[in-house]
């Protein structure tokens, strides 16, 4: 069942992603586009009932007011400004807010009675369709995924092996940069339990020495990225018929890495990093979802709560966690810290409650006691977080005696740390990582 759409036009606001993600709460599907999008690609895209055009602060690029194709008014489509003066749109709000509540209420009226869009946005729906399109494009041919036993590449997995069951090949990749017992679990679950189509492969030496002496973050991103793929490239020569690299991208990630007037967050390994002369067409039927959906869509999909609610981890694991220029003593040091914080984050039943959780090891040490004499050693950063769509996040209020039992444990149990401290940033302006 195809669904009715409500087209997001950036005009420079911030807050394009509160907005798609309350006309999707309305039941309505939504997605952003740039402000210069074409009435010819605007013609192409299925189903569109109505359009907002959000303005904002970022509504001059290069020193030059950005605006929409004036033709766009004329195409008989409802349209709606939020932040931006136009006569010509049917109706006018004021700026949106954070509230995805407060916006929900403010765009009912247009979305349903001027627009007269369906509510038909749901994750069945959204399933059936996906399958559809997977089947389209892959055909009879096989498809590599990258398998991180994160919520999104299971997610993508469970997807992927509903619309084309073998033509599926997992590939696990443990890049010397994962957490403590992470390939054994995934391999646990994926090959033995689910009888998923996987593959292993210990890649750590061949990363760990591709990022020597990188202390870049967009740098070690890209390289990771970009290593990843060649080994997928090599895993796919030893397989016929692979033509198709499955991904886990969702819609933060494409947000985050940059549109026409929002600079770089940060590039995504499966976003900006990957090399301009990848053997692969890409599958990312996710890419349209925010996290909470990812969740909701790999519940739809059969997958058990544990997986589905299972930590966030990025795409470079530790080597975004491990700062600067990558040493394995140092990456030695964030795994066994990040073991404790789980583990007392569960016995505390956090785990439940907090949405990420993790550590970080900086690139600098300072001056400490132990043994009665003078030490110089890093300082271990912890990191908690809760969000909704990962795109804001607040950071949740430990009590004391869990914050000292964790820092008891990794001074006591990691080698080379003599300090612990806690990131009490919210994003903005904090990133929920620190590169």
């Amino acid at each position: 069942m195809k669904q009715d759409m409500i087209v997001i036009l950036d005009l420079g606001s911030h807050e394009n992603t509160v907005v798609a993600r309350a006309i999707r709460a309305l039941g309505v599907y939504s997605e952003i586009y740039p402000h210069d999008i074409t009435v010819e690609e605007l013609k192409a895209l299925p189903n569109v009932k109505g359009i907002i055009i959000n303005g904002g602060p970022n509504n001059v690029v290069d020193g030059v007011a950005i605006d929409i194709n004036p033709a766009i008014y004329e195409q008989g489509i409802p349209v709606m400004a939020a932040g931006h003066d136009k006569a010509l749109c049917a109706v006018k709000l004021p700026e949106f807010t954070n509230d995805v509540d407060a916006v929900k209420a403010a765009l009912k009226d247009f979305v349903f009675d001027t627009c007269k869009a369906e509510a038909n946005w749901n994750m069945p729906n959204f399933i059936n369709d996906q399958v559809e399109l997977i089947k389209k494009q892959v055909g009879n041919k096989k498809v590599l995924l990258a398998l991180s036993g994160g919520v999104d590449s299971s997610v993508v997995a469970a997807l992927l092996l509903k619309a084309i069951g073998d033509n599926l090949i997992c590939v696990h990749v443990n890049h010397g940069l994962m957490r403590k017992g992470e390939s054994e679990s995934v391999i646990e679950v994926f090959k033995n339990q689910l009888n998923a189509n996987l593959v292993y492969v210990d890649a750590t030496e061949r990363f760990l020495t591709k990022l020597e002496g990188v202390a870049d973050p967009e740098q070690k991103r890209k390289i990771i990225g970009g290593e990843f793929i060649r080994v997928f490239e090599e895993e796919a020569r030893k397989v016929d018929g692979v033509e198709f690299l499955g991904q886990g991208t969702i819609y933060p990630d494409i947000v985050e890495s940059g549109t026409k007037t929002a600079k770089v967050v940060k590039s995504h390994h499966n976003v900006g990093g990957l090399p301009e002369d990848m053997k692969f067409s890409l599958v990312e039927p996710l890419r349209q979802l925010f996290k909470d959906e990812v969740r909701a869509c790999g519940l739809e999909l059969g997958l058990p709560d544990y997986m589905v609610y299972r930590q966030p981890f990025p795409g470079p694991g530790l080597g975004v966690r491990c700062l600067g220029a990558i040493t394995r003593d140092r990456l030695e040091a964030v795994r066994e810290a990040d073991a404790i914080l789980r583990e007392e984050f569960a016995k505390a039943g956090l785990d439940k409650k907090v949405w990420q959780y993790f550590t970080i090891v900086p690139d600098f040490k300072s001056v400490g006691v132990r043994d009665n004499a003078r030490s110089f050693e890093w300082p271990v950063i912890i990191r908690a977080i809760n969000t909704v769509d990962a795109m804001t996040a607040t950071v949740e209020q430990v009590d004391w005696p869990i914050l000292l039992k964790i820092t008891d444990r990794i001074l006591k149990e990691v080698k080379n740390v003599n300090r612990v401290c806690y990131d009490m940033s919210p994003k903005p302006s904090a990133t929920i990582e620190w590169e």
